[in-house]
């Protein structure tokens, strides 16, 4: 059983420093991909456009600059407001989004409680997964008999 963690938010996508425009967003964290997380943005396109990093990357960026390459993520003030800013890069184009700090900081909270830090390998089903590759079947019975007759003449034969 895999447990969701949404939020539904107002992000802005930031066009210049005196300009910017509301997006409507949703985050979204699933057990069953514990090292993600997943942003999808409403942008007025046929299609939500959807962005998935490490979770842990936007852990640290609410505190310190971090990321590098297509996901930076960093906490500042934008009008007194506390804010985390995330740089996206694709061959699409780039797009600074701001989000408020609390929301997001209170929704990373969440999942941290559902999957704490360090944790995140016992959900992915890996150990699950082996046991029911490393079951023998009975089929494996006639592979553990020497299957293949051997190519060399015994002696005396």
């Amino acid at each position: 059983m895999h447990t969701m963690v949404e939020r539904e938010l107002e992000l802005k996508l930031v066009l210049s420093p005196e300009r910017s425009i509301a997006v409507p967003a949703r985050l979204t964290y699933r057990t069953d991909d514990p090292y993600a997380v997943h942003i999808t943005f409403h942008v007025g396109s046929d299609q939500p456009v959807n962005w998935t990093f490490a979770r842990e990357l936007l852990v640290e960026g609410v505190f310190r600059p971090c990321g590098h390459g297509d996901v930076r993520a960093w906490p500042t003030k934008m009008d007194g407001r506390s804010v985390v800013l995330m740089a996206l890069s694709s061959p699409d184009g780039d797009a600074l989004l701001e989000a408020p700090a609390a929301a997001v900081s209170a929704w990373l909270e969440r999942t941290l409680r559902v999957v704490p830090p360090g944790s995140e390998s016992d959900h992915l089903g890996i150990d699950d997964g082996l046991a029911d590759l490393l079951t023998p079947t009975p089929a494996d019975d006639l592979w553990l008999r020497d299957p293949w007759p051997s190519d060399e003449s015994k002696d005396g034969e």
